[in-house]
């Protein structure tokens, strides 16, 4: 009788199955499980004995663990129920017990609380709305040490001219000052992920530039829809006039001023933009000042974005 093979079973299977949790890399579960690299990060962040931080992603507390070492208090958002149960269990019958506080539940969702101090290895899907979640959050934080996808990392810290430079750069820089601090291989998680990923640390300016958050991003999103056209071709698409149009006639309704009968919302566009002589000017090339001379430009014509 020919003899039944033992399946074999791969070195991660094992490990998993000794930890007793199979990770769910739909919902972006990888561990990170090099010392050294945890190790990094909390270091970069520079932590003080009275801090409060926010962790997202604990996963299994591999970073938590330190991190309540290092500071007053750890704050950790998780949305595995399987997984938090495994943090308790790290650090129960221990004095780290107190300085932790677990939300359970999806951060984009979650009411951030006060933290001096954001730490995270975040699910990649997520990234983005997390940064301006971030960045919005008042009060103000120190600053954060993210992990992200390399790709998305390189993107904020993209200069005008840069291949990646887009909407993401711009809005963070304007928002936050970002620095690369080091790239992480994909064989230093559980299970690895697909990309290779990096780690980026962000600090908020404080306090924030002077500008309308919502009319900035509205004619940022305009000039980067195609970041290699000329503004002047950017701005003739037909939703943007119909936008723009409609903000300006409220404008003017609110400030009682009358809209001749002749009046063409194409023709006040260009004339701002041939104005402030950036009518051949492409979004790839512009930076945060070329934007807020525009953007001064366009709301003193009385065209508004949001």
């Amino acid at each position: 009788m020919p003899k039944v093979k033992a399946e074999k079973k791969s070195r991660q299977h094992q490990e998993v199955k000794s930890q007793g949790i199979m990770f769910n890399t739909g919902i972006g579960q990888h561990i990170l499980k090099n010392p050294l690299v945890v190790n990094g990060i909390i270091e970069k962040a520079a932590l003080r004995p009275t801090d409060v931080v926010l962790e997202v992603g604990p996963g299994t507390g591999n970073m938590t663990v330190k991190l309540l070492e290092k500071a007053k208090k750890v704050v950790a958002c998780e949305l595995d129920t399987r997984l938090v149960a495994e943090l308790q269990k790290r650090v129960q019958c221990t004095p780290m017990q107190t300085k932790l506080q677990i939300l359970i539940g999806d951060v984009l969702k979650t009411e951030l609380p006060f933290f001096d101090v954001c730490v995270a290895n975040l699910p990649y899907q997520i990234s983005s709305p997390f940064v301006f979640k971030l960045l919005l959050h008042r009060p103000f934080f120190r600053c954060a040490v993210l992990m992200f996808q390399r790709e998305f990392a390189m993107r904020l810290v993209a200069k005008p001219g840069d291949k990646l430079y887009c909407r993401l750069s711009i809005n963070t820089q304007l928002l936050a000052r970002v620095d690369h601090l080091m790239k992480v291989g994909k064989n230093n998680f559980r299970p690895p992920p697909k990309v290779e990923s990096s780690v980026v640390r962000i600090e908020p300016k404080n306090p924030p530039p002077p500008v309308n958050f919502q009319e900035w991003d509205g004619l940022v999103r305009i000039a980067f829809v195609r970041k290699n056209k000329t503004l002047s071709a950017a701005f003739k698409s037909a939703a943007v006039e119909q936008l723009l149009e409609k903000n300006y006639r409220i404008h003017c309704s609110v400030h009682n001023i009358e809209v001749p009968q002749d009046f063409s919302i194409a023709q006040k566009i260009e004339a701002v933009l041939q104005e402030s002589k950036f009518s051949e000017k492409r979004a790839r090339s512009m930076d945060i000042d070329d934007f807020m001379v525009l953007l001064h430009a366009f709301n003193s014509a009385g065209i508004h974005f949001s």
